[in-house]
C-alpha cells in the first residue's frame, strides 16, 4: 500500500512541471499582448540615435586607446 501511494504521488510530481509551463507560457503570451510595441517611426529614430552614440563612443575610446599607446611607447 505504501508503494502505491508513493507511485502516485511520483505520476503526480512528474505531471505539475508540464502544467506549470503551460501556465508560464500562457502568462508570457498574455502579457506580451499587453505591451505598447513602438510604431516604425519611433524604432527608425531610436536605432539611428543608438548607432551614432555607439559610433561616438567607439572613436573617443579609440581616440583615447591611441594616446595612451603613445605615451606608453614615450615612457617605455
Amino acid at each position: 500500500m505504501a508503494k502505491g501511494k508513493a507511485a502516485s504521488k511520483a505520476v503526480t510530481r512528474k505531471n505539475k512541471p508540464r502544467k506549470g509551463l503551460r501556465k508560464f507560457f500562457r502568462e508570457v503570451i498574455s502579457e506580451v499582448k499587453k505591451v505598447s510595441w513602438p510604431n516604425v517611426k519611433d524604432l527608425t529614430n531610436h536605432t539611428i540615435v543608438v548607432v551614432v552614440l555607439i559610433l561616438l563612443f567607439a572613436i573617443a575610446i579609440g581616440i583615447v586607446d591611441f594616446g595612451l599607446g603613445k605615451l606608453f611607447t614615450l615612457i617605455s
